[in-house]
């Protein structure tokens, strides 16, 4: 059978650079590698993958190009079982790209890690979660060591590079022309060994402390709202930079006020008298008390709006409102004398077509309709 055309195989011009064909070609290996086909398409698979192979080898190597451009296949098949000659290297190295991008793993010197960001729950009350206060917590986490001021190596010393890896992290093990990437057994992908660790961090680079942190609480905040304290988190790995620490707010339910956005909300109790009559009442805010007219004739459930007595948004905005309803009480543990009056004001409320009663009245009507309608 006839072979094909190298730049056919690879899908580039007669001009491709050596940047174009090693594109091409890992293109190619990934698509058709034998580990990542079986079933039907295996064997179909496995030829274009030696094929890819070949080209690329073929095309890689200046002097296998050249004469393969000037003589064809007849110019290279003599060729083809020695070792690539001179810039011919690259064939393993691209190969060796390509195995470690199926497997996951990349070549090159473990580098440090940024350390973990934490949570810390802070609970507020109502009072200061609108107003905004400053408070300190004291949060476990895992710190730089300062003996060794990271590195894991006893003072005076410092990390080794790993001989096994040289420094890599990675070791490649060759079988054939299969070539695989793994983790150094020895620095566990560091790059570096400790021969003589710190006795604080016993090689670690850090140690476990408790640190106090004083947190400025914004005016404004709700359950739900986060403060990040950037550096603040868990130190990184071998010298690395510190993650954050996030103080996620919740605040306690309050015994007078609820909050919905910026609006605080309560309820009222009233007399039945101050209900009927009018009156004022003293009403708390978060910041004083103010007092509340009621008009004569109130009815329960009426809601009354104080301007400016809500919540200033932590993200800027007018300041919310103070929403009061109103609930009428009904006196209990009457005496006979008190039900006694009662039922005589009951007396002069009869008769009066409902005028003292509209809700009552309409309410009545609507009843009667009601059974009127369904023959009752």
């Amino acid at each position: 059978m006839s072979k094909r055309d190298y730049y056919e195989v690879l899908g580039v011009n007669k001009n491709a650079s050596e940047a174009d064909l090693k594109k091409a070609y890992r293109r190619l290996a990934m698509k058709h590698h034998p580990d990542r086909n079986s079933g039907e398409n295996a064997a179909d698979a496995e030829i274009k993958f030696k094929e890819a192979k070949e080209a690329y080898e073929v095309l890689s190597d200046p002097q296998k190009r050249m004469a393969y451009d000037q003589f064809g296949h007849a110019g290279v098949d003599s060729g083809m079982g020695g070792g690539p000659g001179p810039g011919g290297g690259s064939f393993s190295d691209i190969f060796g790209d390509v195995f470690g991008d199926i497997f996951g793993g990349r070549g090159g010197r473990s580098q440090v890690h940024r350390g973990a960001d934490l949570r810390y729950n802070l609970q507020l009350t109502l009072e200061d979660a609108v107003a905004g206060t400053s408070v300190n917590i004291r949060v476990p986490t895992m710190v730089k060591c300062n003996v060794c001021n990271g590195s894991g190596a006893k003072k005076g010393s410092s990390p080794k590079t790993c001989s096994t890896c040289a420094g890599h992290g990675q070791v490649r093990m060759q079988q054939g022309f299969f070539s695989v990437q793994q983790t150094c057994p020895t620095c566990r992908g560091q790059g570096t060994v400790i021969d003589d660790p710190c006795s604080a961090c016993h090689g670690a680079g850090r140690v476990q402390q408790h640190k106090t942190l004083s947190v400025k609480v914004p005016p404004g905040v709700d359950t739900g709202d986060r403060i990040r304290l950037a550096g603040e988190g868990e130190a990184g790995e071998h010298g690395g930079p510190a993650g954050d620490l996030y103080v996620q707010v919740a605040v306690k339910e309050h015994s007078i006020f609820t909050r919905q956005d910026n609006n605080l909300y309560c309820e009222v109790p009233i007399s039945f008298v101050d209900a009927a009559l009018g009156g004022e009442l003293e009403v708390p805010t978060l910041n004083g008390k103010v007092m509340l007219k009621i008009p004569e004739g109130t009815q329960g459930g009426k809601m009354f709006r104080i301007r400016g007595k809500g919540v200033k948004p932590v993200r800027g905005g007018a300041i919310g409102d103070l929403l009061c309803k109103v609930l009428v009480e009904t006196p209990v543990n009457l005496t006979e004398k008190q039900k006694d009056l009662l039922r005589k004001f009951e007396e002069t409320m009869s008769g009066t077509g409902g005028k003292h009663s509209p809700h009552s009245s309409s309410w009545m009507d609507g009843v009667k309709k009601f059974f009127e309608g369904v023959g009752f």
